[in-house]
Order: structure tokens, then sequence, then C-alpha cells
């Protein structure tokens, strides 16, 4: 077999390997960077932990788009006081992750002040060796009301 051959016949092979699959430490460590990259205000952190069609699905049923996500975060509009994440819970398939968890924080959004817990479904997806957040959708945790 030529040299040539041998050449076309392993880069088709490298071409055409599985995606890696994503670990849960790759996982903690994306949905890390992005927790600081809001607590900063570093807009360029939050921004490389997002896959170019993130999406954010908003409590009130729009969507938010990449490029308006990382605007807010490193704008005066948006400011956080504390913020924490609990119960973070991950299934993994193959290169995809879904994250269950609860975000609290506390701050100011266009000059409103909010003091939010939320249960987030985090999508994370790990393609050509970046892992990225794909998608996330929270929706706030009301505590009920027992008074008769």
């Amino acid at each position: 077999m030529s040299r040539y051959w041998m050449l076309t016949f392993a880069l088709i092979g490298w071409t055409c390997q599985p995606e890696a699959v994503l670990t849960e430490a790759e996982v903690l460590k994306v949905i890390e960077r992005f927790d600081t990259g809001w607590q900063k205000k570093d807009s360029a952190l939050v921004d490389s932990v997002l896959s170019p069609g993130y999406l954010y699905f908003t409590q009130s049923g729009n969507t938010f788009d990449r490029a308006s996500l990382v605007s807010t975060a490193g704008s005066n509009v948006y400011t956080l006081q504390t913020m924490k994440r609990e119960e973070v819970t991950i299934q993994l398939d193959g290169n995809t992750a879904v994250v269950n968890t609860i975000w609290s924080g506390k701050g100011f959004y266009h000059g409103e002040e909010f003091n939010d817990r939320q249960r987030c479904s985090i999508t994370i997806v790990k393609h050509r060796k970046k892992v990225r957040i794909l998608a996330e959708h929270c929706t706030p945790i009301k505590t009920l009301n027992k008074e008769l």
C-alpha cells in the first residue's frame, strides 16, 4: 500500500472518531467557570463556556440568546451580591450532560432587587474536545403558604 493511501486512511479514521465522552469533572469545571464569570462580572469568561448556539429559557416563557446573556454578564444592569449552588446532580449520556441544581442569589437587575432560589436544568455538551453550556432553564422555587 502506498504512503498516500496509508495517510488517507489514517486521516479518515482520525476524523471519524466518535466524540470523546464527557466526564463529571469536566461538567463541574465548566459550571464553576460560568459561575465565577458571573460573580466577577467577567463577560469573556462567561462567553468562553457557552456553546455558539446557547439558549436561556426565561421564567416568563421567553428566550435569551448567547449575545444577550454575555452582554448582561458584563453590564451594570445585573449585579450579584451573593450566589451559591446546591444539590448538584449530573446525568451523563456520552458527550452530553443534564445538570440539575438549585441556584440561589441576591442582587439587582435593572435597579430592582431580587432574592432568588431556583431549580435549574443545564445542558452541557462536549464537542471537538470543548465542553460548553448549550442551554439553561431555571424555575423559581416557591414556598407553599400553609396558613388556612
